[in-house]
């Protein structure tokens, strides 16, 4: 499988920062009322983010958010809240700042369909939103900022399949598929783009489970009842993030499943990266979650300040309609490039990963 280079990701999120200062269209109303009220160095900027199961959301998408807002706008000010995976208190939780008066809702949807209320709040509020991460059903989001899901999909279908075939597992051999949650549309992007590639691949997918929330504990639920029924069937799995990923493991090891199959992941989390040096998790997918926070960070501002940044890609609602876009490179991680990637990258650092229980592998690997 061909790896990408993380020299992709920081190149387009440079392009668009170039780009930040010329004007293009934007969906949405103008932001022209809320920018009069708020001056450019005091406005007040929301960042909803969807649930707390997800580690990356507390550890890398909101500091590197707040810090990047601060170095463009000292006097701005970042208002934050998390929906605990609860799609009601994110609504409230958009109401209570659009009520303190903020001039831009950045909002990473916990449930991609039910937050198009939200949009249309701030629409007649004449607030702007940027659907991070994770796409709104709306027409009116100003601006998408994420990666290429489908493609993060393909990634980790591409490499279940590789390592299978390099195993010298038989064609007709048995899959099981933990997506992540059926309210999420970049979940759905994921397992299409898995689809593309496990369908046509000569071996058989046993059974799929779309996991609500997210939940770690549910996907190892839903895998325990799976290993009860299909046994020595299971030689590989497809999960869709490091949390699934976490709780299929858990449920393998609690069946006592030796070796265990090959388990692929997303979000490059630190328990993630030390499961696949210890050998638990093939894979998972690095999105380089700095650019995407700061990029967010600079279009909030840009919008803060009465500006439309240009976006270099459009993206289509599951509603058909189209929303200017920066969709940055995902990349796959193995134990062949922890060094080049996530340590080159500074998401981690190697003592952060090569803690005692890890240091020989690590050394295997080259990670230092």
């Amino acid at each position: 499988m061909k790896i990408a280079t993380t020299r992709a990701v920081i190149a387009t999120a440079a392009i668009l920062l170039a780009a930040g200062s010329l004007t293009a269209c934007s969906n949405g109303s103008s932001n022209s009322n809320s920018a009069s009220t708020a001056s450019a160095s005091s406005a007040k900027i929301g960042l909803l983010l969807p649930d707390s199961v997800t580690a990356r959301y507390e550890s890398a998408d909101k500091p590197y958010f707040e810090a990047k807002v601060k170095a463009l706008c000292a006097g701005c000010t970042v208002l934050y809240s998390n929906a605990d995976g609860d799609a009601s208190k994110q609504q409230q939780q958009a109401e209570s700042m659009l009520t303190s008066g903020v001039s831009v809702l950045v909002l990473d949807p916990f449930d991609g369909e039910a937050a198009a209320s939200i949009v249309a709040e701030a629409k007649a509020k004449n607030v702007p939103v940027i659907s991070y991460d994770r796409l709104i059903n709306s027409p009116d989001s100003s601006y998408y900022i994420s990666f290429d899901n489908e493609k993060v999909g393909q990634l980790q279908g591409q490499a279940l399949v590789d390592k299978l075939k390099k195993d010298g597992v038989a064609a007709g051999a048995g899959i099981l598929m933990v997506n992540g949650s059926p309210t999420d549309n970049n979940a759905t992007l994921f397992k299409k783009g898995a689809h593309s590639v496990i369908d046509t691949s000569g071996y058989k997918i046993l059974a799929e489970y779309d996991t609500p929330g997210w939940d770690p504990a549910q996907a190892q639920t839903w895998v325990a009842g799976q290993i009860t029924q299909f046994g020595s069937q299971i030689t590989g799995l497809y999960a869709a993030n490091d949390g699934t990923a976490g709780g299929a493991i858990a449920a393998l090891k609690g069946a006592n499943v030796s070796p265990l199959p090959p388990v692929t992941g997303q979000d490059a989390e630190l328990a993630g990266i030390q499961r696949i040096l210890a050998g638990d998790q093939y894979m998972t997918i690095y999105k380089a979650f700095k650019p995407e926070a700061e990029q967010a960070a600079t279009l909030a501002v840009g919008l803060a300040q009465g500006t439309k940044p240009a976006a270099s890609a459009t993206t289509t609602t599951k509603g058909g309609a189209s929303i200017p876009s920066v969709l940055l490179v995902p990349v796959a991680v193995t134990v062949d490039n922890i060094e080049s990637t996530v340590v080159a990258d500074g998401l981690y650092k190697a003592s952060d990963i090569c803690t005692a229980d890890y240091a020989a592998k690590c050394a295997a690997a080259g990670v230092k």
